[in-house]
């Protein structure tokens, strides 16, 4: 049996589908990673797991149990980091916790053990006494993250860990969060496909409320190894316009112009090699070539390939 299972979930604002059909399902232990564009439904479907929402049509289930009957119950075994990581500001660290250890109905040893364990997990002694406001991102999300798991949560959803972090940050709470997933299940929301790559085991992938693409990450990886990214820069008339009628070609990156040059990226089948047309239609066109590089097509491009236009205004 599925830990987590959705069937045939939607869910509707104002006449607009946010979430249409979904289904899935979770085994323990696993680190999934949830892509999608803006507006595909993404916080949506983590919003419903977590009971912020209820769907209008459909069932979620947790361990067979419908989430409508486990109700509480399941809300304990759910840890949850909205986007916007919402704190109180006016609190010290060490107080937000309590309190959110009294909402959780922590008590006695249980209760310090929770505590010393999100704090040391989530590496935020130094600031444990300071208060939220003035913190770091990086130190904000920590808390954000330490609040979702002071219980020992069975599910942690995260929506959009890393967001607004550098670079450095971003890889600390990559490793948090890999280092979480060993011991517990993670749906982890985030547009840094890199970080799926580095911390996730599978991938699901939403586009117009709909789950498009669901599999382990290197599979997925392999089938957008059917595409080539070929990089051109040239100078001369009509360039974007005569690659991308090309046969095989998929999508064409917008032109950016430079100095009289055109750079556009290429996304086309693997089957037929089209660099030596390319390279005869400049010949003939009477165009400059100063690039001409293939590449093999990356999870963004897979990314790209479902997602195209494929977002919701909810």
């Amino acid at each position: 049996m599925s830990f987590l299972s959705l069937e045939g979930v939607s869910k509707r604002f104002d006449g607009v589908t946010a979430v249409d059909g979904v289904s899935f399902a979770i085994d323990p232990g696993e680190v999934v990673g949830f892509l999608g564009p803006n507006g595909a439904g993404k916080s949506t479907t983590m919003r419903l797991i977590t009971q912020y929402y209820e769907p209008d049509t459909g069932e979620i289930k947790l361990d067979g149990v419908p989430l409508a009957d486990a109700a509480r119950e399941a809300k304990r075994r759910i840890g949850y980091l909205a986007e916007n990581n919402p704190l109180y500001d006016d609190m010290l660290v060490a107080d937000y916790l309590e309190f959110i250890a009294d909402l959780r109905e922590l008590a006695g040893l249980t209760r310090r053990q929770a505590l010393d364990g999100a704090v040391t997990g989530t590496g935020i002694e130094s600031v444990y006494y300071r208060p939220i406001a003035e913190l770091s991102k990086g130190f904000r999300q920590r808390v954000g993250l330490a609040q979702a798991m002071l219980h020992r949560p069975d599910l942690l959803v995260l929506d959009e860990p890393t967001e607004g972090l550098d670079p450095n940050q971003r890889v600390e709470i990559r490793r948090l969060i890999g280092t979480l997933g060993r011991d517990r299940t993670v749906l982890l929301s985030t547009h840094v496909l890199s970080e799926v790559q580095h911390t996730c085991s599978r991938l699901l992938v939403i586009s117009g409320g709909k789950i498009v693409a669901d599999g382990p990450v290197d599979r997925l990886i392999q089938q957008a190894q059917g595409a080539v990214e070929i990089a051109v820069e040239a100078a001369g008339a009509g360039v974007a316009e005569a690659l991308g009628g090309l046969p095989g070609v998929r999508r064409i990156e917008p032109a950016r112009t430079a100095d009289g040059r055109v750079s556009v990226t290429l996304t086309a089948d693997g089957t037929t090699d089209l660099r030596p047309e390319i390279f005869a239609l400049a010949k003939s066109r009477g165009w400059t070539l100063y690039e001409l590089h293939q590449q093999r097509a990356s999870l963004e491009d897979l990314f790209h390939q479902l997602t195209l236009g494929g977002t919701s205004d909810a």
